[in-house]
C-alpha cells in the first residue's frame, strides 16, 4: 500500500491514513518498523530544529492572522501546478482561509480574506509579505512629502484593511512569518498525498474539497490560544 496509493506519506501521516481508509490500527513505530524490514525508509525526513528563536505568539485567537501564497504541484503530474493562497491565526494555528488559484493573485486573497471574516469574523492585524499585491511601489514618501503631510499610497489590499480597520503589517522577512511558512511544509507532505486520495485532478475539484481538508487540519494541528476567549468579532 505504501508503495502505491500512500508513497510520499511519512510515517506519522502513513499510519493515520491506515486507520481512516484501511481500518488498520498501527503506531507510528510500528510502521516506521514495518517499512524499514521492507528496505523502505521515510520518504521525508523530519526537519532540522530552527537556529532561531520563533516570535512569540498572540495571546488570543482574532489578533493576527498571517497570510501568504505557495506554488506547488498540489496535484502532482495530474493536474497544473496551482498557488494555494491561505490564512492562518497566529495564536492557535488555525487555517482561517485557503483558496486554490492558478498564480498568486489579488483576487486570490481577497477571496481567502473574505472567507475567513465571514467564518471567524474581522481580526486585528494582517500580517504579509512585502509583494507588491500588499505593497504599494511609491509607499515611501520623501522626507519632503512627510513634512509636507503626505500620505503614503496603499496598494488595493491595503486599502481594503484599512476600510476594515485591520492594521496591516508587512514582514521584512519570511521568517518573521514563520507560522504560515511552516504550514506550507506541512500542506506540502500532507495535503498533495489528501488530493491524490480523493482523485482530484483540477483546481475546480481541489477547492470544492479544500474547505472539509483545511477543517480535518485543524482538527490535527490546531492548539488552544494562551487567553481562551477570542476578541471580538466584528460581523
Amino acid at each position: 500500500m505504501y508503495r502505491t496509493k500512500y508513497y510520499g506519506s511519512n510515517n506519522r501521516h502513513f499510519s493515520e491514513l491506515l486507520q481512516e481508509h484501511e481500518s488498520l490500527s498501527l503506531s507510528v513505530s510500528s510502521v516506521r518498523r514495518i517499512l524499514l524490514s521492507q528496505g523502505i525508509k521515510q520518504a521525508k525526513p523530519c526537519r532540522r530544529v530552527r537556529a532561531h528563536q520563533p516570535r512569540e505568539r498572540k495571546p488570543q485567537a482574532g489578533m493576527l492572522w498571517q497570510i501568504d501564497a505557495s506554488p506547488y504541484a498540489w496535484l502532482e503530474d495530474r493536474g497544473p501546478e496551482l498557488t494555494l493562497h491561505g490564512i492562518i491565526d497566529d495564536a492557535t494555528d488555525t487555517v482561517v482561509g485557503a483558496v486554490f488559484r492558478p498564480t498568486e493573485t489579488r483576487e486570490g486573497y481577497f477571496s481567502a480574506t473574505k472567507q475567513a471574516i465571514e467564518q471567524y469574523g474581522i481580526p486585528l492585524g494582517i500580517y504579509s509579505d512585502r509583494h507588491t499585491i500588499f505593497r504599494s511601489p511609491e509607499e515611501t514618501l520623501t522626507l519632503e512629502q512627510e513634512l509636507a503631510g503626505g500620505t503614503a499610497p496603499l496598494s488595493q489590499f491595503g486599502k481594503a484593511m484599512a476600510d476594515l480597520e485591520i492594521t496591516h503589517v508587512k514582514a521584512m522577512s519570511p521568517q518573521a512569518k514563520g507560522r504560515i511558512e511552516r504550514l506550507w511544509g506541512t500542506f506540502q507532505d500532507r495535503l498533495v498525498i489528501e488530493l491524490r486520495l480523493l482523485g482530484i485532478n483540477t483546481m475546480a475539484e481541489a477547492n470544492r474539497v479544500l474547505p472539509g481538508l483545511i477543517q480535518k487540519h485543524n482538527l490535527r494541528f490546531a492548539i488552544p490560544p494562551n487567553k481562551p476567549s477570542p476578541i471580538s468579532p466584528v460581523a
